[in-house]
């Protein structure tokens, strides 16, 4: 947009009372700022802006919900890009959300011949899906850049800042007014951002189903979110990552659909309990069972899973009639295995193997994870977009600018 264009308004009289107005109420000039957003992208007058950087230290004592209001119109409006420059040039950013700040000039390779992570933090969120949550979270998904950047012969890394984000997300909500489930849904979607770059055809249906799993209440948002962060200008790129996340997509409602039509139990289970629980086989099986079909379909429990995930649940809530409450600890405390399989899971253990049966999406995966807390597992969270290069390299450049 050029300046012209940025400064077309209002007039110098218009201006004075928009300054009037600002100084009574702060939260005026974001409502401008969301003008721009909503109505061309035309930026006001510099003396209106000169008025809000004057102004804008006050926001940070402004009421809370207008405040989001108004900024909630402006990250939906088609021209989010211009207004959020707005608020940039103009202190706002600044006061508001210092950890975007701390983005512009941040270099994404070791030349300005791309983006810096501003520039694709505004693209990004111009170019997702005018949903509000996922619109805040494609505005903060990359504020993790900042504290993770790092430098090697091999570029330029920002290994672990999607869980870093999320962290500092945390502290973003406490100048904003979300509700809990809003910012729980955002911070999900912060923190999950780069887990549908992992995704190739090589992944098993276990995979696939796990990664349902964990992402179902806001799979469509994470996809979404997905597809807006790709903005790469090399010919056939984006196709090509945007051919990957609906592939992933198709596979997990194929999968979803045929997992509809099996009974929400396995076959063995009913089998699995008379084992664990040492009852004689009766018509306590089949209530047991049901309530167990009972638990799955209110979403307590996860269909499909191995037996004892079922017997270590029917021990922990002591469902079982007749089983000492000793009995049901020690297999609560198994995991629900028994005899030869909690010996062997217990000879893991001793080993240092912590992991279980569900290692991640790749399960043959050796990680020699450390344990620190602070360093991101290698794989899906831990990688970018780009499939094709090495868990090392997939965050050296962290968007597809090239």
């Amino acid at each position: 947009m050029s300046e012209s264009t940025r400064n077309s308004s209002p007039s110098p009289d218009a201006g004075a009372r928009i300054r009037a107005l600002g100084d009574a109420d702060p939260v005026v000039y974001l409502e401008v700022a969301a003008a721009i957003a909503n109505n061309g992208g035309r930026w006001p007058a510099e003396s209106v802006t000169q008025a809000a950087y004057d102004t804008a230290p006050r926001l940070a004592e402004a009421d809370r919900p207008r405040m989001r209001t108004a900024l909630e119109d402006l990250v939906m409006g088609r021209d989010v890009d211009e207004a959020l420059e707005w608020l940039n040039q103009s202190g706002i950013l600044a006061v508001l959300f210092p950890e975007l700040t701390a983005t512009v000039d941040l270099l994404q390779e070791g030349d300005r011949q791309h983006k810096d992570v501003w520039a694709h933090t505004k693209q990004v969120v111009k170019q997702t899906v005018r949903r509000p949550l996922v619109r805040w979270a494609a505005l903060f998904h990359d504020i993790g850049k900042v504290p993770t950047r790092t430098f090697t012969q091999g570029g330029v890394h920002f290994h672990g800042h999607a869980e870093v984000g999320a962290r500092m997300f945390d502290k973003v909500v406490q100048r904003m007014a979300f509700a809990r489930d809003e910012r729980h849904t955002i911070r999900f979607l912060v923190r999950n951002h780069l887990r549908t770059g992992q995704y190739s055809t090589s992944w098993t249906d276990s995979a696939v189903r796990r990664f349902h799993r964990d992402m179902e209440a806001h799979l469509i948002d994470l996809l979404d979110l997905s597809r807006a962060d790709i903005t790469s200008k090399r010919p056939g790129r984006r196709k090509q990552l945007l051919e990957q996340i609906s592939a992933l997509h198709d596979r997990v409602e194929r999968l979803a659909e045929a997992d509809a039509k099996l009974p929400p139990l396995p076959g063995g289970v009913g089998n699995a309990i008379m084992a664990a629980f040492e009852i004689a086989p009766g018509r306590i099986i089949g209530d047991l069972k049901r309530l167990l079909e009972t638990a799955i379909e209110r979403g307590e429990i996860a269909a499909r899973r191995e037996d004892e995930y079922y017997v270590a649940h029917l021990a922990r809530h002591g469902l079982v009639p007749g089983v000492s409450p000793e009995r049901n600890a020690e297999l609560a405390q198994a995991g629900g295995l028994i005899d030869d399989e909690a010996a062997a899971a217990e000879a893991r253990e001793a080993s240092g193997d912590y992991e279980g049966k569900h290692r991640g999406f790749d399960e043959d995966a050796d990680d020699k994870h450390d344990g620190d807390p602070q360093r991101p597992r290698p794989g899906v969270l831990a990688c970018g977009h780009d499939p094709d290069n090495d868990p090392c390299v997939h965050e050296a450049t962290g968007n597809y600018d090239d």
